[in-house]
C-alpha cells in the first residue's frame, strides 16, 4: 500500500500562523495535594513533596505521550519514552522497576496480571484523557497496597463540561525520524473529539482518540516500525442529592505495534497487540464531617505477539476499593477502608490470586506547625497469606514571610505481592513465594517564600528484602525457577526541585536527581539526572516554552555479545511555542531534539532526532 506522506514545508504553508495555547486567567490559589493522605491538604501540611502535573501543564504538551511528560519529573526515569513508539516502557523510578510502580486511573489500581512484573502499561492511555496526575514516591502500600514500593501514579481523567454541551478537538500532526534522516516527512498523526457537558444533576463525557506513527525502526535499521493507538470511553454520573452521587463508566484502550528481533537484533516483520477494557462504577456518599467512597473497576487486558515465537496472553482483574473518610476537627483526618483485588489469568489452566486488606491512616494538623501522618495495612493474600506495612511520617512547619519552611521524614515500608506468573506460570513457577519488601528511609526540607519561588531537597535511602528473582537450574536449557533471595539491595539519592517566577510572566522548572543503587550490578539507570522547564507569556494569548534534559551515562548489556557496555551522556534541548486566537481556537508548535543529539537509551535500538510537529485545539 503506497502510504501518503505530507512534506514539512507544505506543511507550515497550510499553516499561515503558529498555533497555541491559552493560560487561564485565575487567580493563584494555594496548592492542594491529595495523594499522600487522600485528603485535600494544602501542600505546606503534607509531609511529602508530591509532583502535581496540572491541567494547565498537560495543555502546554499536547502532542506528548504520558511517558514524556512524566519523564520529566524528578526521581523517575522511563525508559522507552524517548524511542520508537511502540519501544517497551521501563519505569525507572528511585532506581526501582516496573513491580514497584503502582498506576492508578481515577482511584482504581490498573496492572496487568498475566505479565511477569504485573505492571500497567502507559503506553495504553492518550495524554488528552487526562485532567491531572499526582505522583507521591517513596513506600505507600498503607493507602494504596501491592506495588506502591518507589512510587504511585496517580491519574485523573477529564471531568464534564458545566455545559449542557461542549465539544472539543485535538489534532496535530508532526515528524518522527531519527538523526540520521532529515527528510521531516510527516509521519506522526494524532487526533481526538470529546462531547460532553451537564444536564441538570446528570453529567455525561464522550471521547475518542487515535494515533498513528510510522517512519522509526525499533532496533537500528532501515525497516519502518509503525505504532498505532486507539481509545474510546464514555463516563455518566448522577446526583441523586447533596450527599449521594454515582459515576458509571467504561473505556476501550489498544494499540497495535510493529517490532523488531532483538536476539538477534535485526529488522524483523513482527506485531504485537495490546488491548484493555475496562468498567467501573465509583459511587459516594457525603455526611456531615466525612464521606463514604467506593471506587469498583472490572479490566481485562488482552495481548498477542506474532513473531519467531508467537503467544498470547490474557488477564482479568476485579478492583474494589471501599473508603470512609472523617474529619473530627480541622486537625485530625482519617481514613477507613477496605481493598479487594482478584487477578486472574491463564497458563495451561486458570489460575488466580486474591488479596483483601483493611487499613487506616490519621492525618494530625496541629496549630503549631507539627504535623503527622500515621497509617497500617494488613494484607491478606489467599497464597502467601497475612503481611503488614505502615508509614510513619511526621513533618514540621512555619511560616517564612508570605510562604512557609518545612522538614520533613518519613519511614514507611511496602510489599509487592509475587505475579500470577512468577507463581503458577509456564516457565519456573514457585507457589510457595513469599512477597518482596522495601523500606524507605526520607528526610527532606521545602521553602516556599511566596509564589515566586519554592524549593525542595529530599534525601531517600530504600531497602530491598526477599527479592524475587529468576534462578537458573539448567544451564543448557536455561530451565529454573523464580525465587526469593536472601540478598538485601539499598538504593540511596538525592531530589531537588525549584519552582521559581523571579520576573513577571517568566516561569522556571527545574529538578535534579542522584540515584546510587549498591549491592547489585545496575543497567540502564542514569545516576545523574537533570530537567530545565522555562516558559515566558509574551502575552494573555502567546506562551513560549524551552526545556533541557541530560542524562548521564549508563551502564547496559549488549545481549549480542553478552558483554556490558556503556551508554554515554546526553542532552537534549527542545522548544514549544503556543497562541490563542479567540475562546474557541488556539494552538502550537513543538520542536524536540533540537540539536539533533545522537544518544542511546537501550543497546542497538533507534532514539529520535529532530521532530516537528504542529497542532490546534478547537472548541464549541
Amino acid at each position: 500500500m503506497k502510504k501518503t506522506v505530507l512534506s514539512v514545508s507544505a506543511l507550515f504553508l497550510a499553516c499561515t500562523t503558529v498555533f497555541a495555547q491559552q493560560q487561564d486567567e485565575t487567580e493563584d490559589l494555594d496548592e492542594v495535594v491529595i495523594s499522600d493522605s487522600r485528603h485535600a491538604l494544602k501542600r505546606e501540611n503534607s509531609g511529602k513533596t508530591v509532583i502535581t502535573i496540572s491541567s494547565k501543564e498537560i495543555e502546554r504538551n499536547q502532542g506528548r505521550t504520558v511517558a514524556e511528560v512524566i519523564n520529566t519529573k524528578s526521581g523517575i526515569e522511563i525508559l522507552g519514552s524517548r524511542s520508537n513508539a511502540g519501544q517497551n516502557l521501563s519505569y525507572f523510578v528511585r532506581g526501582g522497576n516496573n513491580r514497584q510502580v503502582l498506576i492508578m486511573i481515577d482511584g482504581v489500581q490498573v496492572n496487568d496480571p498475566s505479565s511477569i512484573a504485573n505492571d500497567f502499561d502507559l503506553r495504553l492511555i492518550a495524554l488528552d484523557q487526562i485532567e491531572s496526575i499526582e505522583i507521591i514516591k517513596g513506600a505507600s502500600s498503607t493507602l494504596y497496597g501491592s506495588g506502591a514500593a518507589t512510587a504511585v501514579i496517580s491519574i485523573t481523567t477529564k471531568k464534564s463540561s458545566k455545559d449542557t454541551i461542549a465539544l472539543r478537538v485535538n489534532s496535530s500532526v508532526g515528524t518522527n525520524q531519527s538523526q540520521d534522516d532529515s527528510d521531516y516527512n510527516v509521519t506522526d498523526f494524532s487526533n481526538s473529539a470529546r462531547v460532553d457537558g451537564t444536564v441538570d444533576d446528570l453529567t455525561y463525557a464522550v471521547g475518542f482518540s487515535h494515533q498513528s506513527t510510522d517512519g522509526l525502526s525499533a532496533v537500528i535499521g532501515d525497516e519502518s516500525d509503525r505504532f498505532s493507538r486507539t481509545n474510546a470511553n464514555v463516563r455518566v454520573g448522577y446526583k441523586f442529592s447533596d450527599a449521594f452521587n454515582v459515576s458509571i463508566f467504561g473505556s476501550q484502550d489498544k494499540f497495535k505495534s510493529d517490532f523488531d528481533n532483538s536476539f538477534p537484533r535485526a529488522d524483523a516483520d513482527f506485531v504485537g497487540n495490546s488491548e484493555q477494557y475496562r468498567f467501573g462504577i465509583a459511587p459516594k456518599y457525603t455526611y456531615k464531617n466525612g464521606s463514604v467512597t467506593m471506587n469498583a473497576a472490572y479490566t481485562t487486558i488482552d495481548r498477542e505477539f506474532f513473531s519467531n515465537f508467537p503467544s498470547s496472553f490474557e488477564g482479568e482483574t476485579v478492583a474494589v476499593d471501599i473508603f470512609n473518610k472523617y474529619n473530627f476537627s480541622n486537625q485530625f483526618y482519617t481514613v477507613v477502608g477496605l481493598n479487594y483485588i482478584d487477578n486472574q489469568t491463564t497458563f495451561i489452566e486458570e489460575q488466580s490470586s486474591s488479596i483483601v486488606d483493611p487499613y487506616i491512616n490519621v492525618v494530625y494538623v496541629s496549630d503549631f506547625g507539627f504535623n503527622l501522618n500515621v497509617g497500617g495495612r494488613l494484607n491478606n493474600h489467599s497464597e502467601y497469606g497475612t503481611n503488614f506495612t505502615y508509614n510513619f511520617n511526621p513533618s514540621y512547619r512555619m511560616a517564612l514571610g508570605e510562604g512557609y519552611a518545612k522538614v520533613f521524614g518519613s519511614y514507611s515500608t511496602s510489599f509487592i505481592a509475587p505475579s500470577l506468573s512468577q507463581l503458577f506460570g509456564n516457565f519456573g513457577p514457585n507457589p510457595n513465594l513469599e512477597p518482596e519488601e522495601n523500606t524507605t528511609i526520607e528526610g527532606g526540607v521545602e521553602v516556599k517564600l511566596s509564589e515566586k519561588l519554592r524549593v525542595s531537597g529530599v534525601y531517600f535511602n530504600r531497602k530491598e528484602e526477599n527479592f524475587i528473582q529468576y534462578t537458573v537450574t539448567d544451564f543448557v536449557t536455561f530451565a529454573g525457577e523464580y525465587q526469593n533471595t536472601d540478598q538485601e539491595f539499598t538504593v540511596n539519592g538525592f531530589e531537588f526541585e525549584v519552582a521559581a517566577s523571579p520576573i513577571e510572566k517568566l516561569t522556571i522548572d527545574a529538578n535534579y536527581t542522584f540515584t546510587e543503587k549498591k549491592d547489585v550490578k545496575v543497567l540502564r539507570i542514569p545516576k545523574h539526572k537533570a530537567n530545565l522547564n522555562v516558559g515566558y507569556a509574551f502575552s494573555s494569548k502567546t506562551n513560549a516554552g524551552l526545556s533541557y534534559q541530560y542524562t548521564s551515562d549508563r551502564l547496559d548489556t549488549d545481549f549480542t555479545t553478552f558483554q556490558d557496555v556503556t551508554l554515554e551522556s546526553f542532552n537534549l534541548v527542545g522548544a514549544n511555542l503556543s497562541h490563542t486566537f479567540n475562546k474557541r481556537f488556539s494552538g502550537f508548535l513543538t520542536v524536540s531534539n533540537i540539536f539533533n543529539e545522537e544518544y542511546r537509551e537501550i543497546t542497538g535500538f533507534t532514539t529520535r532526532g529532530t521532530n516537528v510537529r504542529v497542532g490546534f485545539s478547537l472548541n464549541l
